[in-house]
């Protein structure tokens, strides 16, 4: 719920929080795919579920990347 929370506002951030908030996203997301692996090794996950997650995963991830790197293309350096 935290990360979805956090891509809504950064959909919504004014273009000065941007940044901060995307990369929260990320941090979120990265963090997330962490502990369904730690969930996964203690068997507390089947390998098709884990397999499943990690592909959405992974795509969200990249989705987010492209994002941040969009962003700080649009934005010059200060």
């Amino acid at each position: 719920m935290e990360l979805l929370e956090t891509t809504f506002i950064a959909k919504y951030a004014k273009r000065e929080d941007k940044l901060n908030c995307l990369e929260n996203v990320s941090r979120k997301l990265d963090n997330l795919k962490f502990f369904i692996t730690l969930l996964w090794e203690a068997k507390g996950l089947s390998a098709n579920k884990y397999g499943q997650l990690s592909q959405k995963l992974s795509a969200a991830g990249k989705m987010t990347g492209k994002w941040l790197q969009l962003f700080k293309k649009e934005t010059p350096a200060n």
